[in-house]
């Protein structure tokens, strides 16, 4: 009979199941990107456990295909994942008894999709250790996809003619998980933003323009949450046609005539 833990991983990694629909393609542009750049097919796999971020490591294969200088890349890879530390402030307050070694493997694990798997589990139950397995259960499994994803892009894409160009595909996959979001003021800010800034700093040494576009846009978005909405115009109340005047009453007199 399965334990308690065995089946909680089990739930984890089922939760984790609609992401991957998701994930796996995304890990797979990755691998063709690194396959189709000028850099060593190793160096653009070993991205995905060194950074493990399909931004940041979307930034930094073609930041190194196009020549940036290391200090660029690093930098532009910490700006983009800044997010995890709002994640991690979230988490802090479930792993703050949990050993050393949870920490950092939780930590290392803790990415858009296991996060929100975690967090969901952590706030309906109140046993930790049944979330912590439910939370490494979903962690483990995408980490393991997002692995193998990869390398079967970077296999494939070594073998496609570089004339097919589908390293192309990053950025239009991209553009399609960004589209849809753009109706929020925030998200429409930022990218907007961004785009802007990056083309004004092409110029900037290092190619360090990637990285202040991204500081940019995180600051327009941030400060698009902070406006609060303006209320609707009240709409104009309807223009009340004037009351008839009331009519004297008759005195019992003149009634009779």
């Amino acid at each position: 009979m399965m334990s308690t833990t065995g089946r909680d991983l089990i739930g984890g990694a089922r939760a984790m199941l609609p992401w991957l629909l998701g994930v796996g393609p995304f890990g797979l542009l990755i691998g063709v990107s690194a396959a189709q750049a000028d850099i060593p097919v190793g160096a653009g796999w070993l991205t995905g456990p060194t950074i493990y971020g399909g931004s940041a490591q979307i930034a930094a294969i073609q930041m190194l295909d196009a020549g940036a200088a290391p200090v660029a890349v690093i930098i532009t890879v910490l700006v983009i994942s800044l997010r995890f530390v709002l994640y991690s402030a979230a988490m802090a307050p479930y792993w703050r008894d949990t050993p050393l070694w949870w920490r950092l493997l939780g930590g290392y694990l803790l990415v858009d999709p296991s996060f929100v798997v975690g967090i969901e589990r952590y706030q309906a139950t109140p046993d930790r250790r049944r979330a912590h397995a439910h939370y490494l259960g979903g962690a483990v499994l995408l980490w393991i996809s997002w692995m193998v994803a990869i390398g079967l892009g970077a296999t494939v894409g070594a073998r496609v003619p570089q004339s097919l160009h589908l390293e192309l595909l990053v950025p239009l996959f991209l553009i399609g998980e960004i589209v849809p979001k753009l109706r929020q003021t925030a998200t429409r800010r930022a990218a907007v933003v961004s785009a802007v800034v990056a083309l004004v700093c092409l110029a900037v040494p290092m190619h360090l323009g990637i990285a202040i576009g991204i500081v940019a846009g995180m600051v327009a978005g941030y400060s698009a949450l902070r406006t609060p909405a303006k209320p609707a115009d009240a709409a104009p109340s309807p223009v009340s046609e004037p009351e008839p005047e009331p009519v004297p009453a008759l005195s019992t007199r003149e009634s009779h005539r």
